[in-house]
């Protein structure tokens, strides 16, 4: 699992990603050939990401606060493939949610064991602490990113295939 702000869960850069990202530049018609690989590895991450979402939506909420945390949350959560540059690969991501609360690490920081301070509104002098749902990103994961990695590999061997089928 991949970690590090924003965090996410990934299939890192291989060997058979670049050369077929090579492939794809190569054909007359590459650029939709990567919008449609993209497309479908993004596809293959889809559930995990509703997973994450829901796992989110799971923890509790005390007060009811506005605009509303988890829901802005699990808005962030998302697929994301990259094809090509610094890092190739695809990802669940949990991105920052800016302009919430003035949280913009939330995702992260509800996800940590050791929680977050914050002002107590109203007063703000005084902090406390918060804990959120601990590893919430992490456990919606677990016991299935071989699956997840398996679907995004299986994209990428039918994009592979589709264009050697078209040399022959």
């Amino acid at each position: 699992m991949a970690g590090g702000p924003p965090f996410g869960l990934g299939v890192e850069t291989h060997d058979g990603l670049a050369a077929l990202t090579r492939a794809l530049r190569a054909e007359e018609d590459g650029k939709q050939l990567r919008k449609e690989l993209a497309a479908n590895m993004r596809d293959a991450l889809r559930p995990g990401a509703e997973q994450a979402k829901g796992a989110i939506m799971g923890m509790v909420s005390l007060r009811s606060a506005q605009p509303a945390l988890r829901p802005a949350i699990a808005k962030k959560i998302r697929p994301e493939v990259k094809l090509g540059g610094r890092w190739s690969g695809a990802r669940v991501k949990a991105f920052k949610t800016k302009n919430i609360r003035g949280f913009p690490n939330a995702p992260k920081r509800t996800n940590r064991a050791s929680g977050w301070r914050h002002p107590v509104y109203g007063n703000r002098e005084v902090w406390t602490h918060q804990r959120g749902k601990i590893e919430w990103f992490d456990r919606a994961f677990q016991g299935r990113e071989a699956l997840y990695k398996q679907a995004v590999e299986q994209a990428m061997e039918d994009m592979a295939r589709r264009i050697a089928n078209r040399a022959h």
